[in-house]
């Protein structure tokens, strides 16, 4: 295979040639960080690079030639350890601390033939929607360097998108596999709640509501993925059941007519941009094109009920992550360790006390349950995967008046002061403004995809959010790559990065 060829197989395609001989796993890693070194400098995507390390995994005869046989792979720096290499959550606090060990995703990645060569970018403590922190700095899309990639899995959405990896290594508590998937045009399914392990030093992330999996190019990529890292680990609190069979084999089979409900109403903010309604309108022609019963149907909610009730469980849990740190660290931080935001958003979870956390875990819980009876009547819910398109750099920064707010609030460590005065809300409001329809998966646990069809006149992605039922990959892969034949989008590439 000629370098120039690289771009032009996903890892399922890589790993067949690494396992026929037709070229080496480390001349795949050397094209890899060719386009690392080429690339990078343009966009910020890497936070840590190990080539070295990855060479000599690469040259290992012992090199497993399994379904993911000498695929070039980004781990993202956030809640992910691999074994050796910084483990800083993107924190200033952090940076000095290395992992003792693999996760068992990661260790199970490894066991399928995947080469880990560095760690993607993500924001600190993955508390932003843009990748920008003060370690690592801003990482940028792709498809236009003057806007957000998304996050907090924008290193990893960039480094696919830009075409330097097939794959790389995701979380999602509120979106982050589908929120940066849509903004840099590319494949992010967050899986089913219990699908992926998280050991071996977690029993459940966000009261379940974060999960691990990969963004992708291609849909049979992240289906193999998640046939190499399914299934739980030593001391899981609890699992999804197994499939019936493989996500691969689901993604490469028609769904059959499926009947799906379609809505752009927002279920967490307001308003929806034209761009993003065009797109739904667009995608839902094409559905009921390929055959599929198509309904326009909305799930009953109460979207600011359950807006607070999600923001007082994450802003607890926030409180806990710096909690964590601080074991880790050995040394008690204090506000100028963390970004601003980060910080106020641990002393507003302070504030929340035990009955309040249970009554908020309460009314996700009822919430899902309505949405379960949704779905008795549904295979798959369609809406935008957000609100409107990326936005330029530096536009989730907190306005001149909420950093005042916010210095006064952090010296003086009056959590209670952001509680009594609600002055968190007009930072909420452009937070849900943005991503209406991704936490609602995170909230009943359910599977959820971002699909890139769609580019607006501005050449920027605009990507399509489909919910299956819980414990449903199957269809969506199913439907994933009957969309993904219909609307190719694979060799689709921003035309600033030189394949």
């Amino acid at each position: 295979m000629a370098f120039s060829e690289y771009g032009d197989y996903d890892a399922v395609g890589l790993a067949a040639l690494v396992r026929a001989g037709e070229i080496s796993a480390l001349e795949v890693l050397e094209e890899a960080i060719a386009r690392a070194e080429r690339i990078d400098p343009q966009l910020n995507f890497l936070a840590h690079r190990a080539f070295d390390v990855a060479r000599e995994r690469a040259r290992d005869p012992a090199l497993p030639m399994g379904p993911l046989a000498g695929v070039p792979w980004l781990v993202k720096e956030l809640a992910t350890a691999w074994g050796g290499q910084p483990f800083t959550n993107s924190l200033p606090y952090l940076q000095d601390q290395v992992a003792p060990g693999d996760a068992v995703i990661v260790a199970r990645l490894k066991a399928a033939g995947a080469v880990p060569f560095g760690k993607s970018t993500s924001p600190e403590q993955g508390w932003c929607l843009a990748t920008e922190s003060r370690l690592h700095g801003v990482t940028r899309s792709p498809w236009d360097p003057a806007r957000t990639p998304g996050g907090s899995s924008g290193g990893s959405a960039t480094a696919v998108a830009a075409g330097m990896v097939p794959l790389a290594s995701a979380s999602d508590g509120g979106g982050s596999i589908r929120i940066p998937a849509s903004c840099c045009g590319v494949f992010g399914l967050k899986p089913t709640r219990g699908r992926n392990p998280t050991g071996p030093d977690l029993g459940e992330i966000w009261q379940g509501m974060a999960v691990e999996h990969v963004i992708s190019r291609s849909v049979r990529d992240s289906a193999a993925m998640l046939d190499a890292t399914a299934g739980p680990d030593a001391g899981a609190p609890y699992y999804a059941a197994a499939p019936q069979r493989p996500f691969l084999t689901a993604a490469t089979t028609p769904p059959g007519q499926l009947r799906i409900a379609f809505t752009t109403k927002p279920f967490l903010g307001h308003n929806v941009h034209d761009d993003c309604l065009r797109a739904a309108g667009e995608t839902a022609q094409l559905l009921q094109e390929l055959g599929h019963i198509i309904e326009e149907a909305t799930p009953a909610l109460h979207g600011e009920q359950l807006r607070q009730a999600y923001t007082t469980v994450i802003a607890a849990q926030a409180r806990a992550d710096i909690e964590f740190s601080m074991q880790i660290n050995g040394r008690s931080p204090s506000h100028r360790d963390y970004e601003p935001s980060t910080w106020v958003m641990g002393l507003l979870g302070q504030t929340v006390t035990a009955v309040e956390y249970v009554t908020a875990v309460r009314y996700l819980q009822q919430s899902a349950r309505s949405i379960g009876q949704f779905f008795t009547h549904y295979d798959v819910l369609l809406t935008p995967t957000l609100a409107m398109p990326p936005f330029p750099i530096g536009q989730l920064q907190p306005r001149p008046i909420e950093k005042l707010l916010m210095s006064l609030v952090n010296r003086l460590n009056a959590g209670w002061l952001l509680a009594a005065t609600g002055a968190t809300e007009p930072a909420a409001k452009r937070i849900f403004d943005f991503i209406p329809y991704p936490p609602l998966c995170n909230i009943t646990g359910q599977p959820a995809m971002s699909v890139p069809l769609h580019w607006n006149a501005a050449g920027l992605p605009i990507g399509l959010h489909f919910m299956g039922r819980f414990g449903d990959e199957a269809t969506l892969f199913s439907l994933a790559g009957q969309l993904e034949t219909a609307r190719p989008w694979f060799h689709k590439r921003p035309s600033a990065i030189d394949d």
